[in-house]
């Protein structure tokens, strides 16, 4: 087995049990809401976790609540945090709303990662002016005003996520748009 396949047998393992134990927890929310929502709400709530923790640990033993100098620009600690905790919730947020959460998107992966990088940089904005607003302002507690910022963010990316970057097209007479697969 090569590589890749190898690698890819794993994702979709990953991919199976995440969507199974989601799934598990559904029936008492079916009433309330769609199962995508359901599962976009649970991926979210994961990679928000994920946030949280590397933000914390970034943060205060990472950084040690100190400005963070690379000669050529300096961050403050809540600023450097938040960047180094970037890409990795970045990978994780895209794999987990592409397999899970809008699985039935008509989108190409290529415009998919694309848009979904425009809604995260929109969530970018929003955390930085609102770290800026809330710790150098309103002088808040970095990771309580990072937490609050957070939840802002779940709602604008949930409704940009589902409407735009895995939006499912519709077709007219069967003819897929020029961004279906």
């Amino acid at each position: 087995m090569g590589v890749k396949r190898a690698i890819r047998h794993i994702e979709y393992r990953i991919e199976r049990l995440l969507i199974k134990v989601i799934d598990f927890f559904y029936p008492p929310f079916r009433k309330i809401m769609p199962l995508e929502l359901f599962r976009y709400g649970c991926c979210g709530g994961l990679n928000l976790a994920l946030e949280w923790v590397l933000y914390y640990v970034f943060y205060h033993f990472v950084f040690h609540a100190r400005i963070f100098d690379l000669g050529f620009i300096a961050f403050t600690p809540h600023i450097a945090a938040f960047v180094f905790k970037f890409p990795i919730t970045f990978l994780t947020g895209f794999w987990m709303a592409r397999h899970i959460s809008f699985a039935g998107s008509t989108l190409r992966g290529r415009t998919q990662i694309v848009r979904y990088l425009l809604v995260t940089i929109g969530n970018i904005v929003i955390n930085y002016l609102g770290l800026k607003l809330f710790v150098e302002i309103f002088h808040w507690w970095p990771t309580v005003s990072y937490v609050i910022i957070s939840i802002i963010c779940v709602t604008f990316s949930y409704l940009t996520n589902k409407f735009y970057a895995f939006k499912k097209n519709k077709t007219d007479h069967g003819q897929p748009s020029a961004d279906q697969e």
